[in-house]
């Protein structure tokens, strides 16, 4: 029997290990291990006495390709840390390519289309869960379906964490005008007020970035800068930001390059102006510095071993 998956997440050449489980995106690791230990009792052999010869061999190979990989891979702790990250970048493509992502099941429609898209959704995988290996001939369409409701979630969950309303403009207080203003002369028409400047696709992965940066989250908040390049390559706060990302995990090169890139698209930087000549001074004193100073070493993306200044600023701590 084939075990090939090409619906959901797996259309897109991802491994949908949470499909696998049938736990939500956002299961935690006791939640997983619950799960992974239930379905690890119903495919052991002991459990298959009354089962066909094929029906064994079925069930091994399901625990043993499918189950048993997913279980490994969300079990450990980095893994799954890395594996959330390429999750969570899948949904803000896929948000991105929304015209032409097709659903066929139609749990997954309803589920594009719930108000209450997050307790659907788990409501939806628990009663999928009750029965998911019931059938064995049956689990690779059933894991398809259950990859087809995590990429509908992953959608709906980054364009909601996209989309922000914007900000009332409070209202003009006339009584709070100064009486000595002048009035505009017969014939000078009002200037019209600018409208309100709208948030680029880019400003939202900054200022997610900026609170990944605050909660010391910085693997997460350099992802989130990255994609924020892509869409604006020559956007200063972006390049500025990311250096201080590169200086708190002590990776003093690359933090001097996005600090210069900063500098480049804008002289007046106040983050790239204060740290700039500091890590100049302090790349200048490491030994063998000749090719540390060079903006050329921006490919290496090593981290700095020595503590030094910014070790001590930043308690060498690398997130």
């Amino acid at each position: 029997m084939s075990l090939k998956i090409d619906r959901g997440l797996f259309k897109y050449d991802f491994l949908d290990y949470h499909a696998v489980l049938c736990v939500p995106v956002d299961a935690d690791i006791k939640e997983i291990r619950k799960r992974y230990l239930k379905i690890a009792r119903q495919l052991h052999p002991d459990s298959c006495i009354n089962a066909s010869e094929s029906e064994k061999r079925l069930a091994n190979e399901l625990l043993s390709k499918l189950v048993n990989p997913a279980y490994e891979k969300l079990s450990v702790e980095r893994n799954r840390a890395e594996y959330m990250l390429i999750l969570s970048q899948i949904g803000k493509r896929l948000v991105q390519e929304a015209a032409s992502v097709e659903l066929t099941g139609d749990l997954s429609k309803q589920l594009a289309n719930a108000p209450n898209f997050d307790l659907v959704y788990k409501n939806t995988l628990n009663k999928i869960a009750e029965t998911q290996f019931n059938s064995l001939q049956q689990v690779p369409q059933i894991i398809a379906q259950i990859s087809e409701l995590n990429l509908v979630y992953l959608m709906r969950g980054a364009a909601q964490s996209i989309s922000k309303p914007q900000p009332l403009r409070p209202p003009v207080n006339a009584a709070s005008t100064p009486s000595t203003s002048k009035a505009p002369s017969k014939g000078t028409p009002t200037p019209a007020p600018e409208p309100p400047k709208e948030d680029s696709v880019a400003d939202n992965y900054i200022r997610r970035a900026q609170n990944l940066i605050e909660k010391n989250q910085f693997a997460q908040a350099k992802v989130e800068l990255q994609d924020a390049l892509k869409l604006e390559p020559k956007n200063s706060r972006c390049h500025s930001l990311i250096a201080m990302v590169y200086l708190k995990q002590n990776q003093m090169t690359m933090a001097k390059v996005h600090f210069e890139n900063a500098l480049k698209l804008d002289p007046k930087d106040a983050l790239a102006l204060e740290w700039k000549p500091k890590i100049d001074k302090f790349l200048a004193k490491q030994p063998g510095n000749s090719h540390a100073t060079s903006s050329s070493g921006h490919g290496s993306g090593q981290s700095d071993k020595s503590g030094g200044l910014f070790g001590g600023l930043f308690g060498g701590k690398k997130k």
